[in-house]
């Protein structure tokens, strides 16, 4: 009997525990599809979970960072749906291959127009942003989620360093140190130039080498027909030496 209620007050106790830890985990984040590089381009996912059991994801806001505004922001289409991007003046003009940007992307929103992400479902929403800045470590997007039920859930609060994580996070893109001095645009230009360089090197070596192959081939053939007629001249003389003795 006691062993039971043991055994129940563990059970109890370890729900609570992940019903406790449940928001440290479950809350909206951002992660880069492959590397972020300062100075760079990248795709990244705001990844949304439904922490809920009796209601749906239905909205989705995501403001940019204000301190570090992004020149160029695309969403990719997410069947089902609806994304509104909203644009704001910067107190300082960018400037993005060699032309002024007065105004950036403060905001994207996406509405679901069917019934969202349901209970026990996650949904990525994936965006193309740049150039990123070459003078932070990261990047703080405050997120809204909201649910069927009319509740909101503000993802807002900026972990710092060396403090524990907070109730309700706000998603950080970490961001790589800058690849080889390149910007990411500038550096894939000269990825791709090197590699056609070398695709072009590969194919000269591969047509000189079957040039060689074609010569050598053409030298054996006329060595063994040179052979070939000094064995049957070599034949004819011996018959002949053979018959006259």
């Amino acid at each position: 009997m006691k062993v039971s209620r043991i055994a129940a007050a563990g059970a109890a106790a370890g729900v609570t525990v992940l019903a406790l830890s449940a928001p440290a985990f479950a809350h909206v984040t951002v992660q880069p599809e492959g590397t972020a590089a300062k100075g760079g381009y990248a795709v990244v996912d705001f990844k949304v979970p439904n922490e809920r059991d009796d209601a749906s994801t239905t909205k989705l806001e995501v403001n940019f960072p204000t301190d570090h505004p992004l020149a160029s922001v695309m969403p990719q289409p997410v069947p089902g749906w609806k994304v509104e991007v909203t644009k704001s003046k910067l107190d300082k003009p960018l400037e993005l291959h060699g032309e002024k940007i007065s105004e950036a992307v403060s905001k994207v929103t996406w509405t679901a127009e069917g019934k969202g992400i349901q209970p026990g479902y996650f949904q990525k929403f994936p965006v193309s942003l740049g150039q990123l800045p070459e003078d932070t470590d990261t990047l703080a997007f405050k997120a809204l989620q909201t649910y069927s039920n009319k509740e909101v859930v503000r993802w807002i609060e900026v972990p710092q360093e060396g403090k524990e994580e907070p109730d309700n996070p706000a998603p950080v893109l970490e961001l790589s140190a800058a690849e080889d001095g390149h910007h990411g645009s500038s550096a894939g230009s000269d990825s791709g130039k090197e590699t056609a360089e070398k695709a072009s090197a590969h194919t000269a070596a591969d047509s000189g080498s079957s040039d060689g192959t074609d010569t050598t081939a053409r030298v054996l053939g006329i060595v063994g027909i040179v052979v070939g007629a000094a064995g049957v001249a070599y034949g004819v003389l011996a018959g002949r030496r053979r018959t006259t003795a």
